[in-house]
């Protein structure tokens, strides 16, 4: 039977792939050449660098990602090798979309401003964009879409320049991190763009740390050019820039994508690519794996605005300040505890659950928030 390492933190992953083959669990740093030397299978979570100082000598012939990105793997190399390799894009776009939502209402909470009117710009409409994009017209938003490659590939005017972006009050990053071509992301935004945004907007990152400049984003939070910024990823990372966390309304461990359907939808992916790959019948199925929890919300009766039915809905299906308060325990940490810390918070992250998994009893006087919990994807219904 083949013998298949994987990342232990990835829900499930033992279960689905037991019957493949043998299946060598361990902790991200414990992912060594080494380790993986008379492996046939790898699958990794984006700590883990896939490139040919992991993998040279070694017996791997599928390597897969439980991640939507692919820039902790050597595709190249792996092609080099005859090594097939998978990623698991669009697995957890409802899980980052959710997060942008909550994000955008923890700031009209903290700011006392409405979303209503307000504009979202956002570069990158994949998987991803498109579903923040739903998110922003359901919250009353003026939505501008920014993707030059889909652009080119659709002719599609809807996908506008990014300086018809720069009057934006927010602007939201979904795009992969490359380093090379007509589209490379790398420091995508620096200092020009930064300061090319509207005097007070706000910058929101879950896609990749270094497609913004850190200490061009200090600088403009610093000055007041921008009046905040919301993070789920750093340069650097696990080891991330204090400074900057700081600054920002909403600092986050790279978890945006973390909701457990999310997860269990990415091991699926790579699972089932396996199979294909070893030529054997998938026997594993989400649904098993799924725990059962209490799925209501519910909304007190004295709470009828609808704006404030929203954000208490919100904060119980994804509490995003709680992972703002656990990261920021990082900034009484010495240095060098800090990277370990950061990616405890990652290992061992919470079970969360999508919105589509969470019914919000509303009562009669609060009816009027319905359209939008229901644009965000809970299931409403009315209660006594």
């Amino acid at each position: 039977m083949p013998i298949i390492v994987v990342n232990k933190h990835t829900p499930a992953v033992v279960e689905a792939f037991a019957h493949i083959g043998t299946v060598i669990p361990l902790d991200t740093l414990e992912v060594t050449p080494d380790a993986v030397r008379n492996a046939d299978a790898l699958i990794v979570r984006s700590e883990t660098k896939v490139d040919a100082h992991l993998l040279e000598g070694s017996s791997v012939r599928f390597v897969g990602t439980v991640t939507i990105g692919t820039d902790h793997v050597d595709e190249a190399y792996l092609a080099s090798r005859g090594i097939t390799f998978v990623s698991a894009p669009g697995s957890n776009s409802n899980s980052v979309a959710e997060y942008v939502a909550a994000a955008l209402l923890t700031w009209s909470a903290r700011t006392g401003e409405p979303l209503e009117n307000k504009i979202l710009g956002i570069v990158g409409v994949g998987n991803v964009g498109s579903k923040v994009a739903r998110v922003g017209h359901t919250l009353g938003m003026t939505v501008i879409l920014n993707d030059p490659p889909l652009a080119r590939a659709t002719g599609d005017t809807k996908y506008r320049p990014i300086e018809e972006l720069y009057d934006a009050d927010f602007i939201t990053l979904h795009v992969p991190l490359t380093k090379d071509g007509p589209d490379a992301t790398y420091h995508l935004f620096a200092k020009e763009k930064l300061l090319a945004m509207k005097k007070g907007a706000v910058l929101i990152n879950t896609s990749r740390g270094p497609v913004v400049d850190t200490n061009a984003l200090i600088e403009v939070l610093r000055n007041g050019h921008l009046s905040t910024a919301i993070l789920d990823v750093w340069e650097g990372e696990p080891v991330i820039n204090t400074e900057l966390l700081r600054a920002v309304m909403i600092g986050t461990p790279h978890i945006a994508g973390y909701s457990l359907d999310g997860k269990l939808n990415a091991c699926r992916m790579v699972y089932e690519a396996a199979c294909k790959f070893f030529n054997v019948q998938p026997q594993w199925s989400i649904d098993s794996s799924m725990p059962e929890e209490d799925a209501r919300i519910q909304i007190p009766h004295t709470v009828v605005d609808r704006h404030a039915i929203v954000r208490a809905a919100v904060k119980q299906g994804y509490d995003i300040e709680l992972d703002d308060t656990l990261l920021r325990k990082v900034l009484t940490m010495e240095v060098s505890l800090q990277k370990a810390y950061f990616m405890k918070l990652r290992a061992e992250y919470r079970i969360r659950r999508e919105f589509f998994n969470r019914c919000v009893v509303l009562h009669e006087s609060q009816r009027s928030a319905r359209p939008i919990l229901e644009g965000l994807g809970f299931r409403v219904v009315q209660g006594e």
